[in-house]
């Protein structure tokens, strides 16, 4: 894992959670921008972790509770990005001359 890049982590709850990395220490992983994936009505969505933090506070995620991580996929990578900064991410696309 890498501080700055965003991933996914399978909680030992069986909750699924898109994080970035702030900072790894021995026995935690320091992440902000928390978001659960939860099913809605249009299929996956984001949801904030954790409703009554402060917008932006560093959260520290222990180690003990993850079963599994990965690199979040770009196209998830994209759409976290947009609803945790609202900045959307124009489509990747090459163009032919």
């Amino acid at each position: 894992m890498e501080n700055g890049k965003i991933y996914t982590f399978k909680l030992n709850s069986g909750e699924e959670l898109i994080a970035k990395i702030v900072e790894i220490t021995r026995d935690n992983i320091i992440i902000s921008e928390p978001v659960s994936i939860a099913p809605g009505r249009e299929g996956m969505q984001m949801i904030p972790s954790m409703f009554t933090a402060e917008p932006g506070t560093k959260v520290t995620l222990n180690t003990n509770s993850i079963s599994l991580s990965a690199m979040t996929d770009d196209s998830i990578k994209d759409k976290y990005i947009e609803a945790t900064t609202g900045i959307k991410l124009p489509d990747k696309k090459i163009i032919l001359g």
